[in-house]
């Protein structure tokens, strides 16, 4: 990874070692998309475009007799969120200190985290069509009480089943969603968690920057995230006072089956 250029930044290797921890504790939560779809890579920071397995025909050819066709291709994106720390917090890490600050970091890698979540479930305008805007089903709308919420996600999944898409089925809710499931039981104390696992029987992630929530079918080959170079810190300058740094990443999201997938308004 040497376009990271960590080798150029005065940090030492003890202080790398705690910066890359910290990112993958703070990142794992927060990567939903990643629980839910299919992932491939990483295949490196040279890794440029998706394979579509499709061709579009060329106007013209450089002889008669000869047609040409050029090969479709995804391009990956490049996500990047910078942040700095303190010389003199990253010197206490090296002496052995337990609580630097590393609160910049941890934005950092929330800001990325959702901007890959929307990305996946939302869209990223001119780059990247996302699993909601793509679904053809009309949304189904979720309402302001977590009480609902079973119905609405079974006529999701009855959505799914009647288009012939198969389970186990997946839910991604936004924060404000996740949130009311997570305090709500049922009549009778049972928690809506266990219940809308039952209908899905599959997984419930929590996604923030999901507006609202998306059940999708976990039967593979429906959506595919594609990682170049995986989330990553990197270098970018440094003066006696701080060292700035960068969280990076590249990929590429492509959804092969639109219909398995059911978006759910907040």
């Amino acid at each position: 990874m040497n376009h990271l250029l960590r080798s150029h930044a005065p940090i030492s290797d003890a202080a790398w070692t705690a910066l890359d921890r910290e990112a993958t504790e703070r990142l794992t939560p927060a990567l939903g998309a990643r629980k839910l779809v299919d992932f491939s890579g990483p295949h490196g920071w040279e890794y440029s475009a998706t394979n579509l397995g499709r061709t579009g025909r060329l106007a013209s050819a450089p002889a008669e007799g000869v047609t040409g066709l050029h090969r479709r291709v995804l391009p990956l994106v490049e996500a990047r969120a910078d942040f700095q720390l303190s010389r003199s917090e990253l010197r206490d890490a090296d002496r052995g200190a337990e609580d630097i600050d590393l609160e910049s970091l941890d934005k950092a890698a929330h800001q990325i985290a959702v901007a890959e979540n929307v990305a996946v479930f939302h869209g990223w305008n001119g780059a990247i069509t996302g699993i909601g805007e793509s679904a053809p089903q009309e949304q189904i709308a979720l309402g302001e009480t977590a009480e609902h919420y079973p119905r609405q996600v079974a006529g999701a999944v009855e959505q799914l089943l009647c288009s012939g898409i198969g389970g186990p089925y997946g839910l991604a809710l936004g924060r404000a969603q996740y949130r009311r499931v997570v305090e709500t039981a049922e009549h009778g104390g049972y928690p809506l968690l266990d219940h809308l696992r039952k209908i899905l029987e599959g997984p419930i992630v929590w996604a923030p920057g999901v507006q609202g929530a998306v059940v999708l079918s976990l039967r593979g080959g429906d959506f595919l995230f594609e990682s170049g170079q995986d989330l990553s810190i990197g270098y970018d300058s440094h003066d006696s006072e701080v060292v700035r740094l960068y969280l990076e990443e590249s990929f590429s999201f492509h959804v092969a089956t639109p219909e398995a997938a059911v978006a759910l308004k907040p």
